[in-house]
């Protein structure tokens, strides 16, 4: 029998070859299909950009204004759904209530034709289209209220700040919000990417796909780290008690949320262009005392720990631009997972090309040839 290599969490263990994403950790560069994520950021948009990772190149003029034009009307979700989320607990996380809605798509287009282009298509349309409108329609039905329709008339990421808060969000804020949904859509095989791959593996649907992705997020090790850097600035209160709280939290080794990855041991590409977001935002709208306590706190650390190579990561500074934009911390995550909803679909679309359905092997520690105990003698 050949022996395998153990190792907790797969560390560094290929699962598979892909040609979406690439990460070099050591010199800060991600690239999505080759083309890196800072230019990405500045000249393209979210959909062009999940485009991208899902067909493998950049759309020409046409292609992408038909992709665009068919996620634009497919934004409306089915009224059962829409009924179905209203009888949710007003206490549920908004993560596991996008999980419930992603996985009830399925048995509304429950037909499977994986080997079929246009339903390959149809299913990447209604993902990106419909759970951007069940994140917003939740946040507000939690509260009592109605859901705001979409609106066809504004662009992918203004659409979801107006069903937010039914206020038209200004030019900046919209822009800023698409790009950090482009910084999000994908990351080689992270956590909740390996779930959605293990799923596609067994040729399910891909909105079981998409909800087993989500789960997987929800987790605080994964998908919750910006909403506790909020609570960690909070927390600090000012910029004075930065480093003292620093010093406690490493004399009792305890996690500095938003640092440290990993990949990257320099500081986090992503972290670097969310920084010049909030930059923006706070000098259209006035300063922010939790920016300048971040401001602090990136700067001790790296004092401290930079030369174990703990930097910023892309959790560091989205919370804060968030917040800005009027998006409340528990949905941070389900923001999250909108972005990701390409990079997820992007690997669907490619494991289905290449498909063996994931069976790893195990390392035994238990016992052997162990007697049966009759319940009576135990």
């Amino acid at each position: 029998m050949t022996v395998c290599e153990y190792k907790p969490g797969l560390e560094n263990i290929a699962a598979a070859q892909s040609s979406i994403s690439h990460v070099d950790g050591k010199q800060g560069i991600l690239e999505y299909r080759g083309i890196g994520i800072e230019e990405l950021a500045s000249k393209s948009n979210f959909l062009e950009a999940a485009y991208l990772l899902i067909w493998g190149e950049l759309p020409r003029q046409e292609e992408l204004e038909a992709f665009e034009h068919d996620i634009r009307f497919h934004r409306r979700i089915k009224y059962r759904i829409r009924d179905m989320m209203k009888c949710f607990p007003e206490t549920g996380h908004p993560m596991d209530a996008l999980q419930t809605s992603a996985a009830a798509l399925g048995l509304f287009y429950s037909r499977r034709a994986l080997d079929n282009p246009q339903y390959i298509r149809e299913a990447v349309v209604r993902l990106l289209a419909k759970i951007p409108t069940m994140v917003a329609a939740f946040k507000l039905m939690r509260k009592g209220h109605d859901p705001i329709q979409p609106r066809d008339d504004l662009g992918y990421s203004a659409n979801f700040l107006y069903m937010l808060n039914e206020r038209e969000p200004d030019p900046l804020a919209a822009q800023i919000f698409d790009v950090c949904l482009t910084l999000h859509a994908e990351h080689t095989i992270n956590a909740s990417t390996f779930s959605a791959m293990v799923t596609a593996s067994t040729l399910t649907d891909p909105y079981a796909v998409i909800a087993s992705a989500v789960g997987t997020l929800a987790g605080p090790l994964h998908g919750g780290a910006n909403e506790e850097v909020i609570a960690m600035l909070k927390e600090i209160g000012s910029v004075e008690n930065v480093r003292p709280y620093l010093e406690d939290r490493l004399q009792r080794k305890e996690k500095i949320m938003g640092f440290g990855h990993r990949v990257y041991k320099v500081k986090d590409p992503r972290a670097k262009i969310l920084q010049n977001l909030a930059e923006q935002l706070f000098e259209q709208s006035g300063g922010n005392k939790y920016y300048e306590i971040a401001v602090e706190l990136e700067q001790a650390v790296e004092e401290k720990l930079g030369h174990r190579g703990i930097y910023a990561n892309v959790d560091f500074y989205s919370g804060l631009v968030y917040l800005k934009l009027g998006i409340p911390s528990d949905l941070f995550t389900p923001v999250f997972a909108i972005a990701r909803v390409a990079g997820w679909l992007a690997h669907w679309k490619e494991q289905l090309a290449v498909n063996r359905i994931f069976r790893p092997t195990q390392e035994y520690t238990g016992t052997h040839n162990v007697s049966y105990i009759p319940i009576e003698e135990r």
